[in-house]
């Protein structure tokens, strides 16, 4: 039994035939989830099996871009794995989480924005530009791409220990959830519901790290 195939059926729930592939891979991910919410650097050990076998995964259904995405992944989780190596810790916990400078924020959301428009304007041309490769216009091309390079940038961030990921990846998957219950399949759509779940999660969990990392206020002298 070959149990990278997709074809190698774990269970079927509600006439969906579960591979073990992905559902290994989707028990990973969200667990890879849960532990960076704890700042937990196991995080990305498990989140590199799991972008692996997503990656085996896409490739046997010819999702070609999908792969190449897994393919950055793995590249900044190798690169976040080094560097929360090099992090200190509390109480076994990455220490040291916080937000970019505000003038770093704003840039980071103007590049985020810019690069959204550029690739949502592409890729609502691409049926035009190589009709062999995609013949059909894609769907709703401009709020996918914002999700996709919102994606890339909010890995750049964790990786970095930047608190203001956790609010790209809340906005990834309000938009995700949408566009996968548009396009109907619905299995996906309650994944990123408990994604969305664990985001809240992290957000609140890095915000209380960073409120107990602030030094306390001096106390107040006596008249």
């Amino acid at each position: 039994m070959n149990l990278l195939s997709i074809d190698t059926i774990a269970f079927t729930f509600l006439g969906y035939p579960m591979s073990y592939i992905e559902l290994v891979g989707t028990v990973l991910y969200l667990w890879s989830v849960w532990l960076i919410a704890r700042r937990n650097i196991l995080t990305w050990p498990v989140g590199i099996v799991s972008v692996v076998l997503y990656m085996i995964l896409f490739y046997q259904i010819q999702l070609y871009s999908d792969v190449i995405e897994q393919v950055y992944y793995l590249g900044a989780s190798a690169y976040g794995w080094w560097f929360w190596r090099r992090s200190p810790r509390e109480e076994g916990k990455v220490a040291g989480v916080a937000f970019s400078p505000r003038r770093t924020l704003l840039l980071t959301a103007g590049l985020t924005l810019a690069l959204a428009l550029l690739t949502g304007w592409l890729m609502a041309d691409i049926h035009n530009l190589l009709p062999r490769l995609f013949p059909a216009p894609a769907s709703f091309p401009y709020l996918d791409a914002l999700t996709t390079v919102m994606s890339f940038i909010a890995m750049w961030l964790m990786a970095r220990k930047r608190t203001e990921s956790w609010y790209y990846w809340i906005v990834v998957n309000v938009i995700a959830i949408g566009l996968y219950y548009a396009k109907d399949v619905k299995f996906i759509a309650l994944l990123y519901v408990i994604l969305l779940v664990l985001a809240f999660r992290g957000l609140i969990g890095w915000r209380r790290a960073q409120a107990a990392a602030l030094p306390a206020a001096p106390a107040a002298q006596a008249g």
